[in-house]
């Protein structure tokens, strides 16, 4: 959906109150922040409720609007906290919320279904039909993925039922946001909890293959601006206030001016922070090796030595009329087009010294700390004649009126506190496996054809799916990124498959189910939906996926109150990667046998997904199969296994283990720990 306005909006971070006022004085139109909890900058300083309240006076009272990031994964026992947070958000004013979990988003709307949602980066929307989806969840807005080009983004834009948020400024993550597990599952901080230790920052091998520049769009100003996107975002919740006002600064004047940054303005970009400069690799399309940039030394030293002086908000001025006559006494105050009237005292007869316009216009014109000014030409005032109110009478109407017209607090909705519901748990057998490689597939169906037969399920990529595949039973796996730009060649591919008459299709991201819509397939969901709570699930099964597999990140206890498919063996996935770096790091004769290692000697392999896109798996496989004992008395009895670099006598030792119950002949990690 294309903006209304003239202009989209300049969204600012701020992860503290000092870096919300010099955005606010920067020219922002919009401050995004995070309270103490359900925020992906778990280490920023971050707001609790009063400081939140503050927030919203000060943005309103310049204008500007006030969202809060809840876009972590939610746990079941958060849930019902969740949902009085959300209540307390809206009570406060706040004019959006930006939300990732299908659970959390499906409460909020329940508890408070007047307060506007955002779809966060981290659901992974990167096709219009992710966006439509969204959208239909009741998300008015959507912050794209970071990786779409200037095409893309357009082609989402102009035919989404929301409106669009890109990034324009700030850090890039290395891997498609809502689908990076490294942090979690080799650091034990999770990125999708808030906490990501960031090791795409850190060296493996000889270099740092995965760090990247920061983003900077400071050159497609007219473009982002003929896009029609509603909102430009400049990321930075953990960066200082000094940061936060030099950048929305410059990217108010550009905008403004309609206009690319100049030389000098994109010196000041790179003083307030670099990483050996900028990148728009992903805006332009060139997903080169340019894009990779470290934080040096020299980068450090300039930023230190940016002296920036942030001024105070300008107060914006209020317009007052005050009536003080025998009848009583009133304020009106109007800032913009809000308008508000507050009642004071019956005035009395003065006996000496009577009120005097001079004297009750400094009374008035005392605005102290509050965001707003008062100036005396700006003040209409109806005063009788010999009539008398104490100073503290008049300043207590001043106050009830300067309240009134700061305060943007609603009442408490109406409706009922979170109730917890019982997780829908599966008591049916089943075992499904997802082989990332065809051709071992099709080499252990010929060496070993009972090996496959203790696997209900099978999906294969559905690049390489077969009429052969169809008949022997094979479901097909949606890769996790569709670009609208790719989506003609999925979508004739869907065609195909059933046509062959395909039964199953495995799907990893909220726009898949769109795609699929009417073709009759049954649908299992991956493990990158990052189910990770009752909610979560009963919302996938209003839409019609028979079967989930939840997170890696869960625990057992958290999986056995869910309900649901768990991962037995595999090596997850840890990054979606935009870049190819088998191409880049070792040549294109690698592809299938290329790994990094990091500082402890670890090896991550790397492996090729469609459109040329690169997973990095874990070093080490997750393996459940000596513990069915305990996922069974969990009522966890639907098993999943992923196969990816394994030969075929690996897979053969894997599932002979499962069927044991024995463990693996090699170093494994367990559900839910590192």
């Amino acid at each position: 959906m294309k903006r209304k306005t003239s202009l989209p909006e300049l969204l600012a971070p701020a992860g503290s109150f000092e870096a919300l006022k010099a955005a606010v004085s920067a020219g922002a139109d919009a401050v995004y922040i995070g309270g103490k909890s359900y925020g992906a900058r778990a280490f920023a300083k971050n707001f609790d409720t009063e400081e939140i309240k503050k927030a919203v006076e000060l943005c309103h009272a310049h204008g500007a609007k006030l969202y809060v990031t809840v876009n972590t994964l939610i746990y079941d026992r958060e849930l019902s906290e969740l949902s009085d947070y959300a209540a307390k958000l809206y009570c406060a004013g706040v004019d959006a919320v930006i939300s990732a979990d299908l659970g959390a988003i499906a409460e909020i709307r329940r508890r408070v279904p007047a307060l506007p949602i955002h779809a966060s980066t981290q659901m992974c929307v990167h096709n219009t039909e992710g966006a439509d989806f969204a959208a239909s969840l009741g998300c008015e807005r959507v912050v794209l993925a970071r990786e779409l080009s200037k095409g893309n983004i357009s082609l989402v834009t102009d035919t989404c039922k929301a409106e669009t948020e890109v990034f324009l400024h700030g850090a890039l993550c290395v891997c498609h946001s809502g689908q990076c597990l490294m942090s979690s599952m080799v650091g034990g901080r999770s990125g999708n909890r808030g906490e990501c230790a960031q090791p795409c920052r850190l060296p493996y091998g000889k270099g740092y293959p995965l760090s990247l520049r920061d983003l900077s769009l400071a050159n497609h100003i007219t473009e982002l601006i003929d896009s029609g996107v509603a909102s430009l975002k400049i990321e930075g919740r953990m960066k200082s206030p000094e940061y936060v006002y030099t950048v929305t600064k410059i990217y108010r004047t550009l905008l403004d001016e309609r206009r690319g940054a100049n030389g000098k303005e994109k010196e000041e970009l790179k003083k307030a922070f670099s990483r050996g400069g900028f990148t728009d690799g992903y805006f332009t399309g060139r997903i080169e090796r340019d894009m990779l940039g470290v934080r040096s030394g020299e980068d450090k030293e300039e930023s230190k030595a940016l002296t920036v002086e942030i001024p105070e908000p300008k107060k914006p001025s209020v317009k007052a009329e005050c009536v003080i006559t025998e009848d009583g006494s009133s304020l009106t105050l109007t800032l913009g087009e809000r308008s508000v009237t507050a009642r004071g005292a019956v005035p009395r007869i003065a006996e000496t010294s009577p009120l005097t316009n001079d004297g009750v216009c400094e009374r008035l014109m005392k605005m102290g700390a509050t965001p707003i000014a008062l100036d005396k030409k700006d003040i209409t005032l109806t005063l009788g004649d010999r009539l008398n109110l104490s100073p503290g009478e008049i300043n207590v109407l001043r106050r009830d009126a300067v309240s009134l017209l700061l305060s943007s607090q609603k009442d408490e909705p109406k409706t009922e506190k979170f109730s917890r519901i019982r997780a829908n748990k599966q008591t049916k057998v089943v075992k499904s496996a997802y082989f990332h490689s065809t051709n071992i597939l099709r080499e252990l169906r010929e060496k070993s054809p009972d090996a496959l037969k203790s696997l209900d399920k099978i999906f294969i990529p559905i690049a390489d799916y077969t009429a052969q595949d169809a008949a022997l039973g094979y479901g097909a796996a949606l890769p996790p990124v569709i670009l609208d730009s790719e989506r003609e060649f999925i979508e004739n591919r869907l065609k195909e498959v059933k046509k062959a008459e395909a039964k199953e299709i495995l799907i990893s991201n909220l726009s898949h189910v769109k795609m699929c819509d009417g073709m009759g397939f049954a649908l299992t969901g991956d493990f990158r939906l990052n189910v990770t709570n009752t909610l979560s699930r009963a919302e996938w099964e209003k839409i019609g996926i028979e079967n989930l597999i939840l997170s890696p990140e869960l625990t057992l206890p958290m999986a056995r109150d869910i309900g649901g498919s768990v991962i037995v063996y595999g090596r997850i996935p840890l990054m979606l990667t935009e870049r190819c770096f088998i191409k880049e790091n070792f040549g294109c004769e690698k592809c299938g046998s290329a790994a990094i290692s990091d500082r402890t000697g670890a090896k991550f392999p790397l492996l090729r997904e469609f459109g040329h896109r690169n997973l990095i798996l874990n070093s080490t496989p997750t393996y459940m199969g000596d513990k069915q004992d305990e996922l069974f008395s969990a009522r966890l009895s639907s098993h999943h296994f992923i196969f990816t670099t394994e030969s075929v006598k690996e897979i053969e030792t894997v599932l002979t283990a499962y069927k044991n119950k024995k463990p693996l002949p090699f170093a494994v990690r367990r559900m839910g720990k590192r």
